[in-house]
């Protein structure tokens, strides 16, 4: 006997599972199971992906649907790991708990360099390992070292195609290939989905403006992200629009979307803000934006790419100086949606939807920064980045880079090309620490 575990935290992830499936991409199992976790900061609060609107569409794909929460409750499916002389432990209580005898097991998991994933990939110790991308995370380095004992067993990275033409750099590190998931069976699933959420209002060709719950990551303050979506708000309506929908995140507070309506009503501009958590996928069938406005959320990609609706973005230039520390997962899809889509308050641009870079530049754009957020990861990087930055660093390259960390690793940019040499010299690196920490007890 065969059996398939995928794992899914979110209605769209388990949309991408569903398109592979119908696509192929999947060897015949003789049971498939859904492994459902529910990764919010308070899970008891917060619907489970099994009980989101639509997901009864998806539910046929597999023979059964259990719950990593209630397998490892107390515990919460992100802070929980099986330390190592408890893991057969694990499996066989697993094996028991979701009948799978002596079964073969392969897994389909997400975001396997973190917890839930890597602990379920640990647990099943001899499974094949088949990744799944989570929006545009999939096309930046790994964030952080994976064991080799769960690395190598990774087969390949299967993602959807956003950004036609750019190459995923995560897991390369193991030599795990790329597969592109169909885009025509991607969106035939969403199809699927687009007349779930009933209550939703209907409202034609509107501005939709996506919300990500950016303070909760401790991106921006709760002040900053509320003024973040007034500007969305505020740039939308420059551009001629009258009628706004906002989508806020599931987990985002409710005083973000009344800072949001009493700006509305002094603009004069006719405010729908959803209550209903679907996705952004199911508006842009059931609304046909006339604008879709965002920071750097996925689904700008997703209307752009699979749906050809307009986009716009905001804020991407305040989060690529934000961002902290320089190899912060959100680096990558912050610098592709900055460098691919219009900026809002470019209405020449947003306009035309010109895009600032081809896939080719965006590419050795990505390269580089990958390298400089993860140099330990993906070493070989290193001579690409080089003349990368030696070419193209110019006034509106120098957004996606830090001086400071370009100096730490000796690369064009830092400090003059004739000192180069000492941000790798050890013994220079031990008498700055010594200079900075003589010039604290000075300062005391």
């Amino acid at each position: 006997m065969t059996t398939q575990i995928f794992m899914a935290s979110t209605l769209y992830g388990t949309a991408t599972l569903a398109a592979a499936l119908d696509a192929g991409c999947f060897d015949a199992a003789d049971r498939r199971i859904l492994l459902v976790s529910n990764n919010a900061a308070t899970p008891e609060t917060a619907p489970s992906v099994d009980r989101m609107p639509g997901f009864e569409r998806l539910r046929g794909r597999f023979d059964d649907v259990v719950s990593w929460n209630e397998a490892i409750s107390p515990f919460h499916p992100g802070g929980w790991a099986p330390r190592t002389d408890d893991v057969p432990l694990w499996e066989r209580y697993l094996r028991l708990a979701w009948g799978l005898g002596d079964d073969d097991l392969a897994l389909a998991v997400e975001s396997i360099q973190v917890n839930p994933a890597l602990g379920v990939a640990q647990i099943f110790a001899d499974a094949p390992v088949t990744v799944y991308a989570d929006g545009l995370m999939s096309y930046g380095p790994t964030r952080n070292k994976i064991d080799p004992l769960v690395g190598t067993r990774v087969e390949r990275l299967l993602h959807l195609d956003l950004v036609p033409g750019l190459r995923p750099l995560l897991l390369t590190e193991f030599g795990v290939e790329p597969e592109v998931v169909p885009t025509a069976a991607f969106t035939k699933v969403l199809a699927e989905l687009v007349d779930t959420g009933a209550e939703l209002p209907e409202v034609e060709e509107p501005a939709l403006l996506l919300g990500q719950y950016l303070s909760a990551l401790n991106i921006l303050s709760a002040e900053q992200e509320e003024k973040l979506h007034v500007r969305m708000l505020k740039g939308a309506v420059d551009l001629g629009h009258t009628r706004v929908v906002f989508k806020p995140h599931p987990s985002a507070p409710a005083r973000f979307t009344r800072v949001l309506e009493t700006e509305a009503e002094q603009l004069g501009v006719d405010l729908t803000v959803l209550d209903t958590p679907v996705l952004a996928e199911v508006l842009y069938q059931r609304m046909r934006p006339a604008l879709v406005v965002g920071c750097f959320s996925t689904g700008l990609l997703t209307a752009s790419a699979l749906y050809g609706l307009p986009v716009a973005r905001t804020g991407t230039d305040t989060l690529l100086e934000r961002l902290t520390p320089y190899e912060n997962s959100n680096r990558v899809p912050v610098t592709i949606v900055d460098a691919l889509l219009p900026e809002l308050t470019d209405r020449a641009a947003v306009h035309e939807q010109r895009a600032s870079m081809d896939a080719e530049a965006l590419g050795d754009l990505v390269r580089a920064v990958g390298f400089a957020m993860q140099p330990k990861i993906l070493p070989q990087l290193r001579p690409e980045a080089e003349r990368y930055l030696a070419r193209h660093l110019d006034a509106r390259t120098w957004r996606y880079f830090k001086k400071k960390r370009l100096t730490s690793l000796g690369l064009p940019g830092g400090v003059p090309a004739q000192l180069s040499f000492l941000p790798r010299n050890a013994t220079v690196r031990r008498f700055a620490r010594k200079a900075r920490s003589l010039k604290r007890v000075v300062r005391r």
